[in-house]
């Protein structure tokens, strides 16, 4: 498959879409906890020692102890694993959305609940504790060997499941600058970005850094909130994006923008398939030969190579050509990343080949 970007003229973008301010940012945390009231679809605690030990580890926290050598046959519990996003400016007692993935051998997360899970930050610190009924998007149902399911029924959402306990400071302003990083290093679109800044709130409010970062300089305190506001709604147009060719290796997806322009060039492509078919066959002796029954194999094998006509492509030509020109030489996806790969090294794509 051959996919085309045909962009239309750049128009201009607000900032909030080119760049970010340094230091509003979200924080991931993950936390270890139990899952409990599942309808006998829980972890086999014989395959998953981690969820009795855990388990025996909460009641004794709770004050019940269990007698050594006591081997607890559980099928209602599962062991979760529970992640979250910590949104900027988060402050203590406001709710989270949390994601609960099975990491035993649960058949089903469905009906349960999670007990008092902390959800800790990459310093080991907690900062919100989650617990809750899930809501699994899941179904299943199986009898007599047979078995239906339709998506995942071993992860699900706490909508709000987590409650923040402490926040993360985002000192934004605090040495009277701002820092704005655009999405992508380029050059002309910080410059742009700069002049427009420059034009709404004077000259000298901002500078650029490098091809990503500008400077700011921030107001007083208390007109930082509107002032980030109207920068955030500033629009820039940005610079045209470089040539650029993005191949996936792995669906043999092909998507070219507008700026990628080929040289001259005759492409020659051709499919080779070799098939081969094996039958068995038997060896019956004669009567009273005194042989034995022999069964051995026969194998036919054929090739067949397909048409390997020669496509000119002519230079300069157009992103449009270029599709098309590919398109007849009657390549599957797969063989379109090898034909790209070709024209990169002999100099006629002039783009950036990027495989992901």
């Amino acid at each position: 498959m051959v996919a085309s970007l045909f962009l239309a003229p750049v128009h201009a973008e607000r900032l909030k879409e080119l760049a970010s301010i340094q230091g509003v940012r979200d924080n991931p945390l993950i936390g270890y906890g139990l899952m409990v009231g599942l309808d006998g679809t829980g972890d086999q605690t014989m395959q998953t020692p981690f969820t009795t030990q855990s388990l025996n580890n909460m009641l004794q926290q709770l004050g019940i102890t269990i007698p050594q050598g006591v081997n607890m046959q559980l099928k209602n519990v599962a062991a979760v694993m529970v992640t979250a996003t910590l949104p900027s400016f988060a402050r203590p007692g406001q709710n989270i959305d949390v994601t609960v993935s099975s990491m035993g051998n649960a058949k089903s997360l469905r009906g349960g609940t999670l007990l008092m899970t902390p959800l800790k930050g990459v310093d080991g610190m907690t900062y919100a504790v989650a617990q809750g009924n899930m809501v699994v998007g899941g179904a299943g149902a199986s009898a007599n060997g047979s078995k239906v399911q339709v998506n995942q029924l071993s992860s699900g959402r706490i909508p709000g499941g987590a409650l923040v306990e402490r926040t993360v400071e985002s000192p934004v302003g605090a040495e009277g600058t701002f820092s704005i990083e655009l999405n992508r290093s380029d050059f002309g679109t910080t410059q742009r970005a700069v002049d427009a800044i420059n034009r709404q709130f004077g000259s000298g409010t901002a500078e650029a850094i490098d091809a990503r970062s500008i400077r700011v300089r921030a107001p007083a305190p208390q007109q930082r909130v509107g002032f980030l506001a109207r920068l955030e709604d500033l629009e820039v147009t940005p610079t045209q994006a470089g040539a650029r060719v993005v191949v996936n290796a792995r669906t043999g997806s092909v998507v070219m923008n507008q700026a990628v322009r080929v040289k001259d060039c005759a492409i020659a492509h051709g499919n080779l398939s070799v098939v081969i078919n094996t039958e068995p066959v038997i060896s019956q002796p004669g009567a009273f030969s005194g042989g034995s029954t022999v069964a051995a194999q026969t194998s036919q094998i054929s090739v067949n190579q397909g048409g390997g006509a020669i496509q000119m492509v002519r230079g300069g030509a157009s992103l449009s050509d270029v599709v098309k020109g590919l398109n007849s030489l009657g390549a599957n996806p797969q063989d379109l990343v090898s034909i790209l790969q070709a024209m990169k090294t002999a100099g006629a794509l002039s783009a950036e080949l990027e495989i992901i």
